[in-house]
């Protein structure tokens, strides 16, 4: 079957590589429909410590962590009704070594790492967005367990900043979204957060209405996917005891930098963060608990892949060359 694969060098090929045996235990073969390219694909491959420290190596070089299909095979342990139906599928839920990565006709993926998708839905939507649902979820866990109450999402615009929104909402959890354009607070309007409480960064009285509304409504919890000169401009902002959650780097290169007398007398703290690294995702019965509370939710408008530009898996140079902004080049892989 054909496969991308990664070379010596770095790069990626179309290579044709055997066709996955039967599944496993815990195991299932999936057809894949469409496979989305991810920031973190294209980071981890110029980055190769940085990729096997996240997801584990992959068999044949077989690249990509993000897909969706249907199931065709199912090993032992394996629900049998889960034979057939169309799946998400994001490779960072599992860790194991021994599966193959999702830019290939046929992939054999560890039940675990998969979504089940409602019938009726095009695969095509969920081929890159499971990744921004997980991170959305495993945070508001993970924040709410360390005793936040509230958050700020910095990237409120981006695919993992409207996840956040949609759940935060779903849970009634208080939270304000900072954004950079009217097209950003028009898809956070539609999560149903109060208008009042997203923050357009480049108003005049931003930083005011940011330490006001912080302070009211206790969002403690900060998750950061910008870094850089804004995240050193609104720490004099944040309540006392809040946390700074490091997730992107949207200011490239920029520091981050700030006297140390603002930690000292707010009590902040900095860390980063990381789905694989949260009790959601690495304890089987908490994740098991996620995945089934999110198939119930899963068709909200917000958790479908923004789509770019579709390719064929032989396109590979113009596919990992798209620019499309938020939205994903993605590899049309079966019809």
């Amino acid at each position: 079957m054909k496969a991308l694969c990664v070379t010596e060098d770095r790069a990626l090929e179309l290579r044709d590589i055997q066709f996955p045996s039967t599944p496993p235990p815990g195991y299932v073969n999936i057809k894949i429909t469409a496979a989305a390219i991810n920031h973190g694909d294209i980071t981890f491959l110029k980055l190769p410590i940085a990729a096997s420290m996240a997801t584990g190596a992959r068999l044949e070089s077989v690249w990509g962590a993000s897909a969706a299909g249907t199931i065709t095979e199912i090993g032992a342990n394996v629900p049998s009704s889960s034979l057939g139906r169309k799946v998400a599928i994001y490779r960072g839920l599992e860790s194991l070594s021994d599966s193959l990565g999702l830019w290939c006709e046929t992939a054999q993926i560890p039940y675990g790492a998969c979504l089940l998708l409602p019938d009726h839905v095009d695969a095509k939507d969920y081929s890159g967005s499971l990744v921004n649902v997980v991170t959305a979820y495993a945070f508001l866990e993970t924040v709410a367990a360390e005793g936040h109450h509230g958050v700020v999402v910095t990237a409120g615009g981006s695919a993992t900043g409207c996840a956040i929104a949609v759940l935060a909402r779903r849970r009634g959890m208080p939270i304000l979204t900072i954004v950079r354009s009217d097209r950003a607070k028009g898809e956070i309007l539609k999560t149903g957060i109060d208008e009042g409480h997203i923050l357009d960064s480049g108003h005049p009285n931003f930083m005011s209405d940011l330490g006001k509304k912080a302070k009211e409504m206790g969002t403690t919890a900060v998750f950061d996917g910008v870094g850089g000169a804004f995240i050193s401009q609104i720490l004099g902002a944040l309540p006392a005891k809040s946390s700074i959650y490091f997730y992107g780097f949207l200011s490239g290169a920029e520091k981050v930098e700030f006297h140390p007398s603002i930690f000292m007398f707010k009590d902040l703290t900095m860390k980063r963060f990381s789905n694989f690294e949260t009790p959601t995702v690495k304890d089987e019965k908490k994740k098991a608990e996620m995945l089934k509370d999110l198939e119930s939710c899963i068709e909200d408008p917000l958790f479908r892949t923004s789509l770019g530009k579709d390719f064929e898996l032989g396109e590979v140079k113009a596919a990992m060359e798209y620019e499309g902004g938020a939205k994903k080049a993605i590899f049309i892989v079966s019809k």
